[in-house]
Order: structure tokens, then sequence, then C-alpha cells
């Protein structure tokens, strides 16, 4: 399944890693994303049209870590899931509005949506809960076509859409 994903900053990136690192026996996230908005399995090239359409005026936006929580009983997967915080009106806004175009993925998405950057799960992941974190904040300038099963970016949309 193909997902509309927000590039994670490498500091962002070297924060998970270093807190994952400090996990004994939670499996610590292999590639750390930001995802925005799954999309549904059709072909890329309507999806993707379609995405660029919804995302069409779309700003440069802020995003920031604020902190680390958990899911407890995450819909799919090992828990507990330990995840950095991250606040940002406007990507909600994005995750709407891409959710008008797009069904919402129940469990994930619509008013379930929390954006976040999975740092492990499964274990002692718990542990990390309420670690107290140095805020991060970023602009988001770009967004990614994101294809899981490859883990690479298949297209990049450069804000302002």
């Amino acid at each position: 399944m193909y997902s509309v994903n927000v590039p994670v900053p490498g500091e962002a990136v070297r924060l998970a890693r270093g807190l994952a690192a400090e996990c004994l026996t939670a499996t610590p996230r292999r590639g750390h994303s930001l995802v925005g908005k799954r999309l549904p399995d059709e072909r890329f090239a309507a999806m993707a049209r379609r995405t660029r359409e919804t995302l069409a005026g779309t700003e440069p936006f802020d995003a920031r870590i604020t902190g680390v929580d958990l899911f407890r009983d995450p819909p799919t997967g090992a828990a507990p899931v330990a995840y950095l915080v991250v606040k940002s009106p406007a990507l909600v806004r994005v995750h709407r509005r891409l959710c008008e175009t797009f069904d919402p993925v129940p469990g994930f998405e619509g008013d379930e949506y929390d954006p976040h950057v999975t740092i492990a799960r499964g274990g002692d992941a718990a542990d990390l809960l309420g670690r107290d974190i140095e805020p991060y904040e970023w602009t988001v300038e770009r967004l990614a076509l994101w294809h899981p099963g490859d883990e690479q970016t298949v297209e990049s949309i450069s804000l302002p859409a």
C-alpha cells in the first residue's frame, strides 16, 4: 500500500535510533517515517494524479517532535509501540483533505490519526514512555509518495504544491 509521507529529518531519525538502542528486548524500527495518509491499491499514475490534485495549494508547514508516547494496543503488530509524538496542525489538515479523496483506513486514520515516528515495538518499548527529550521543530517543504515494499520514495511533491 502506497502512502503520502513526510520526510523525517536526520536529527529526528538519530533521536529515534538512539532511544531504540536503549531497549534490550524491543524491536527497533528499521526505517523511520511519518505517514500522512495511506493510499489505496490502484494504478499508481491515477492515484498519484489524484493525490497531487488534492494537495494543490498546500504550503510548507511546521512540524514539531514534543515527546515520547506509546500505543499500548496497536491495531496490528506487537505491543507496545514507542513513538515520537509529532505535533502539526497543518499535517492533520493535510491528512483530513486526503481522507476526503481517499477513504480513511479504519483503526489508523480519520479521527484515529495520530502523527508519529515509530521508535520500537514489543518487548521493553514501554520503558521509553515519558523519556525527556529536547523538542525538535522543522519545516516540511516536500511530501513523498512512498512504496513500503520497496521502502523508497516513488515521487516527491514539493511544497507549495
